[in-house]
């Protein structure tokens, strides 16, 4: 059932105004509050008969015993998809914005500085996935004799960031070698993502050992290596968490367990927002539209960042499903665009 085609404007009006005062109050919403909205000019008869219809669509709810009503995840949608009017940031929260998203040495320093952002702000939870290091492009590789087969690669992103590793290799390599090999690897890879230069490696390492001379096929091997996406815990930035057990929606014990339990162990709340890397602007996951049981009571409210005009990562505002969405979409959305720019290589 399409609701908009069904809903006359009057019934729109009423869902509007009873969402924007859940939110606003965090109370169940009776009939006779709403008929004291002097916007909406409806008698409290007419004002019940809509409410029973918004119910019958699924739209709003009755919360155990009270009389009142609250919106339900469908209700949520339609408010946000149809209903809502965004407020842009004022001059001062863009200044705040502005000032402390600035490049600095470290990405993740960066990366810290807008999830504090996001989570003081709206006093909410503010999470940052970190730059997806297989999208990001590589600039140049080096690599340094240790002691005995291990190798010190050092290999430069996007012109700014610098990435350290050490390599368990086969055999011993002389300095001449292994300058050899990172010759080789920077004239041919020099530009390209680091997923596309991992691809390229190990198509070569099947397809062509056989035309290859020794050395080539060793940089290409130590290139494999170096290039390993491996397993990280520092997938994303989480700030803010503890403001959620400010909200007497999320303030049950096991729920809160529950939630704690997911940021600490990462997986799902990072399948969730990697969803979020295609998207075009901002992307909202309401309850259980997350299709992930420990968010059923909240809302995530997403954006993706990009350096060089590659998405590489994700930001943005985990908090109940009552929350201000007219202030956290903007916000989410110029963090975004802000945390980019902070991130992308000046030329």
């Amino acid at each position: 059932m399409n609701n908009n085609q069904v809903l006359n404007e009057r019934s729109l009006q009423l869902l509007k105004a009873l969402v924007e005062r859940y939110i606003q109050d965090g109370q169940p919403v009776g009939s006779r509050a709403l008929s004291k909205d002097t916007e909406l000019k409806l008698s409290p008869a007419t004002i019940r008969n809509v409410m029973a219809d918004l119910e019958d669509m699924g739209l709003i709810r009755s919360p155990h015993t009270s009389a009142g009503r609250v919106p339900t995840v469908s209700g949520y949608r339609l408010f946000i998809d149809s209903l809502l009017t965004v407020k842009p940031l004022n001059s001062e929260e863009l200044k705040l914005l502005r000032k402390n998203l600035i490049a600095k040495d470290n990405v993740n320093d960066v990366i810290g500085v807008a999830s504090r952002i996001l989570s003081d702000v709206t006093r909410m939870a503010g999470v940052v996935t970190l730059p997806k290091r297989e999208l990001v492009s590589l600039r140049h590789i080096e690599f340094l004799p240790l002691s005995n087969t291990r190798v010190l690669v050092i290999f430069v992103t996007n012109e700014q960031e610098v990435h350290n590793k050490i390599l368990h290799t086969s055999k011993q390599f002389s300095p001449a070698q292994l300058q050899q090999a990172a010759n080789y690897l920077n004239s041919v890879y020099s530009g390209l993502s680091l997923a596309a230069v991992r691809k390229a490696v190990l198509k070569e390492l099947k397809d062509a050992q056989e035309q290859m001379n020794r050395e080539m096929l060793d940089a290409v091997q130590m290139a494999k290596l170096a290039l390993d996406p491996g397993k990280s815990d520092e997938d994303y930035v989480l700030s803010g968490e503890t403001n959620l057990m400010g909200f007497s929606e999320l303030s049950d014990m096991e729920r809160l367990k529950e939630l704690f339990d997911a940021f600490s162990q990462k997986r799902g709340v990072i399948h969730l927002l990697d969803q979020c890397l295609n998207a075009e602007g901002v992307q909202i996951f309401i309850g259980e539209e997350s299709g992930y049981h420990a968010f059923e009571q909240c809302s995530l409210v997403t954006a993706p960042y990009s350096i060089n005009e590659q998405v590489v990562g994700v930001l943005g505002v985990i908090g109940p499903t009552r929350m201000a969405y007219e202030r956290v979409i903007p916000f989410v959305d110029v963090t975004a665009k802000l945390l980019g720019a902070a991130l992308n290589p000046k030329t």
